[in-house]
C-alpha cells in the first residue's frame, strides 16, 4: 500500500521539482539580462558624457572668447576692428584694426599649403597605388612621426637653417620673414595631408581600379583619373584640415615670421599672425581687464570663426562630392 502510495505521489514529486528547477533557470536568466543591460546602459551613459564633454567644451570655449570680447567692442566699432590697417593695441596711439593679423595668418598658411597639397597629394598617391606593401608599412610610420616633432623644433629650424639658405638667393630676405616660416609649416602638415589622404584612396573599391585597367588605363591613369576623383571627399578634408593646422600654428611663425603686426601680403617680408600676437601678449604683464587684455581674446575669436568657416567648407565638399559605394 505504501508502494502504491509513493508510486501515485511521484508524478507530482517530479513535476514539481521541474517547475522548481525551471523557475530557478528563469530567474537567474532574468538576473542576469537585468545585470547586462545595466552594463549596457552605464557604458552608454559613459559614452554619452564623453561625446557631451566635447560639446560642452567647444561652447565653453566660445562663450569666453564672445564674453572677453565684447568690453573691446564696446570701445572699438566692428567696422574698425575689421578695416581698420594698424593694429598697435598696446601703444598709447591704439589701433584695433585686425587685417595685419590675419593678413600674416592668410600668407603663411598659403606658402604652407604650397607645400604640403602637392607634396602631400603625391605622396599619398604613390604609398595607395605604387608603393609595395613592406615599403608602405615602413614609409607611412616614418612620415606620421615627422607629425610628432614639437614646433618649437621646427620654428629654430626654419630660423637657423631654411632662412640663412634663402638669402644665399634672396641677400635682401630679412631675418624674419613669412617664407621661410611658411614652407617649414609646410613641411610639418605634410604627414597630416598624406595620411589622411591616403586612407581616403585605400578605402576606394577595388573593382573601380579592375574596371579601369580593363579599359586599358595604366596604373597612373587610374590612380589620377579614377581613384583621386573617387577619393575627393576625403582628400578635401586632408586639405581642410591641413589649412586648419596651418591657420593655428603658433611656435613656427611666432620664431621665424617676426612680431611685428604688418598689413602686408608679400611673404618675404615680416609680420605677425594671429597666434603669434596671442603669444606675445600672453608673455605680457597686461592688468587683467584692460582694452590690450581683451584684445587677445578678440584676435583669439577670429582665429576660431577663421576656422569654422574653413571646416564648414570642408563638411560642404564632404557632403557635395562624396561617393557612396
Amino acid at each position: 500500500m505504501d508502494n502504491k502510495h509513493m508510486n501515485t505521489s511521484s508524478p507530482d514529486t517530479t513535476l514539481s521539482l521541474t517547475e522548481c528547477i525551471s523557475s530557478a533557470e528563469a530567474s537567474r536568466r532574468l538576473a542576469h539580462k537585468r545585470s547586462r543591460h545595466l552594463k549596457e546602459r552605464l557604458v552608454e551613459f559613459v559614452l554619452f558624457l564623453a561625446a557631451f564633454s566635447s560639446v560642452a567644451t567647444t561652447f565653453a570655449i566660445v562663450a569666453i572668447l564672445v564674453y572677453e570680447s565684447i568690453p573691446l567692442f564696446k570701445h572699438v566699432s566692428l567696422v574698425e576692428f575689421l578695416t581698420d590697417p594698424q593694429w598697435t593695441p598696446l601703444f598709447d596711439d591704439a589701433h584695433f584694426g585686425i587685417m595685419p593679423l590675419v593678413s600674416g595668418t592668410l600668407v603663411t598658411t598659403g606658402v604652407a599649403l604650397s607645400v604640403c597639397i602637392p607634396m602631400g597629394t603625391i605622396i599619398a598617391i604613390y604609398l595607395s597605388e605604387f608603393a609595395p606593401h613592406k615599403v608602405r608599412e615602413t614609409v607611412k610610420p616614418f612620415l606620421e612621426l615627422l607629425g610628432a616633432v614639437p614646433t618649437v623644433v621646427f620654428g629654430y629650424f626654419a630660423l637657423i637653417v631654411v632662412t640663412p639658405l634663402l638669402q644665399k638667393v634672396m641677400p635682401d630676405l630679412p631675418g624674419f620673414n613669412m617664407l621661410s616660416a611658411g614652407l617649414v609649416m609646410g613641411i610639418m602638415i605634410i604627414p597630416y595631408v598624406s595620411s589622411v589622404s591616403e586612407d581616403a584612396m585605400r578605402a576606394v573599391p577595388m573593382h573601380l581600379r579592375e574596371g579601369s585597367y580593363a579599359m586599358g588605363a595604366t596604373r597612373f591613369q587610374t590612380a589620377v583619373r579614377v581613384v583621386v576623383p573617387s577619393a575627393f571627399s576625403g582628400i578635401a578634408a586632408a586639405y581642410i584640415l591641413g589649412i586648419s593646422r596651418a591657420v593655428g600654428e603658433t611656435m613656427i611663425v611666432a620664431i621665424a615670421a617676426g612680431m611685428q603686426p604688418t598689413l602686408t601680403w608679400k611673404p618675404t617680408e615680416s609680420a605677425s599672425t594671429i597666434s603669434s600676437y596671442i603669444v606675445q601678449v600672453a608673455l605680457g604683464d597686461l592688468p587683467h581687464g584692460s582694452i590690450g587684455y581683451q584684445s587677445i581674446f578678440a584676435a583669439g575669436l577670429t582665429l576660431m570663426v577663421m576656422t569654422l568657416v574653413f571646416n564648414i567648407i570642408g563638411y560642404w565638399l564632404k557632403k557635395r562630392f562624396r561617393e557612396v559605394y
